[in-house]
Order: C-alpha cells, then sequence, then structure tokens
C-alpha cells in the first residue's frame, strides 16, 4: 500500500536516517496474552536506547487508553486497533525510528495488512511464543481466570481465536529463553551486534 505524500517532503526519512544514525524498522511482536510481548519490547527499546537508537513502544494498553478508546474486543474492533497501530508504526517509521509494536495482533490478515504498510525490510513480525498453560500460569492481571469465568468473554486462546504468524521473522520462546537471551535475537535480527548490558 502506498500512502500519500506528507504536506512537507522536504526532509525525507533518509535524511532523518542520517542526521540520527541509525535505519527506522518496526518491530511488530505478536503473541497470546502474557506471552512476554511488553515485556520484551521495553527490554529492546532500552537496550536500544542506551546504543543512541531513536525508539518508542506502543503496545495495546497505551493505545486503548486514548487513540484506540472507543474500540472494544468484537473482531471488528480487534482490526481496527491494529490498522490504528500499524499507521502510528508507520508515521515512527517514516521519522526515522525504531518503533516497536507490542500487540495480541491475533489475526493474520490484519497482520500482513499492517506488514503491507511498510517497505520491504522494513517490518519486522516476531512471534513471542508461550503455550497457553504457561501464559495461564503468568496471567499478571487475571485475565485469563476472568475468562474462564465467563466475565472476560471473546478473550485470545480462550474462546476466541490466536493465528500464529507462519511464517516471521523470528520465533521468541519465552518459555525457554531469558529476557537478555531474546533482546540479544531480536538485535541480531535488526543488523545490531550484541551487547554485554545486563537486562534484567
Amino acid at each position: 500500500m502506498t500512502l500519500p505524500p506528507t504536506a512537507s517532503t522536504a526532509i525525507t526519512r533518509q535524511d532523518r536516517e542520517r542526521l540520527q544514525g541509525h535505519p527506522a524498522r518496526a518491530v511488530w511482536l505478536t503473541g497470546l496474552s502474557a506471552a512476554g510481548k511488553t515485556t520484551l519490547a521495553h527490554a529492546l527499546e532500552a537496550s536500544l536506547h542506551r546504543d543512541g537508537l531513536r525508539t518508542f513502544v506502543i503496545d495495546g494498553d497505551r493505545l486503548r487508553a486514548g487513540l484506540s478508546s472507543d474500540l472494544g474486543f468484537t473482531d471488528a474492533d480487534r482490526a481496527e486497533s491494529i490498522r490504528r497501530a500499524a499507521h502510528v508504526a508507520r508515521l515512527f517509521v517514516d521519522a526515522g525510528m525504531v518503533a516497536i509494536v507490542a500487540l495480541i495482533s491475533p489475526f493474520r490478515a490484519e497482520r500482513a495488512a499492517a506488514q503491507a504498510l511498510f517497505a520491504p525490510g522494513d517490518f519486522l513480525e516476531v512471534y513471542v511464543n508461550v503455550p497457553l498453560a504457561v501464559a495461564e500460569e503468568r496471567d499478571p492481571k487475571g485475565l485469563y481466570r476472568r475468562a474462564r469465568s465467563g466475565a472476560l468473554p471473546r478473550f485470545t486462546g480462550i474462546d476466541s481465536p490466536y493465528e500464529p504468524p507462519e511464517a516471521p521473522a523470528l520465533e521468541l520462546r519465552t518459555d525457554a529463553l531469558s529476557v537478555a537471551q531474546c533482546v540479544q535475537r531480536l538485535r541480531a535480527q535488526l543488523g545490531l551486534p550484541p551487547t554485554q548490558a545486563h537486562l534484567s
């Protein structure tokens, strides 16, 4: 999909990348609730920030507090939330930044539509994979417990489907890898050298 030019095209994305000293990318973390997406997003951001890269994390809670506050949890609303997040990420990439998106984004079609907004190589789909039983055991917000009791209908993984990526750029098993190991693999996928900085 080709987006219309911005009002001013005097400064290009390439100009911004040269000024900032790094390429812009969108890192899209998808997976079940409690898989570790937001944790990894912020850990990756901290790692990149220490190296002087300009970054921003876009997560579901942040979007639903503002831009997507009018949306519920129907399939149509979830698709619209993904669409909005993708366009926000595209704006950050156009600004020469690394946009790190942490969303369940359960549907393949909507993730493909998000990727279509970006030039080849600009969008990195990362499957943050964990068995459902592990996600339920973690359950930091008590969402699975509420879903199992019927208090939270249409919850992804319980009574609403999650469609795993068929060919993600990277798959991270957060039940087997530490946060630091996941960050190093993300950095490698971005073409960055490993860091020895401690990550908790």
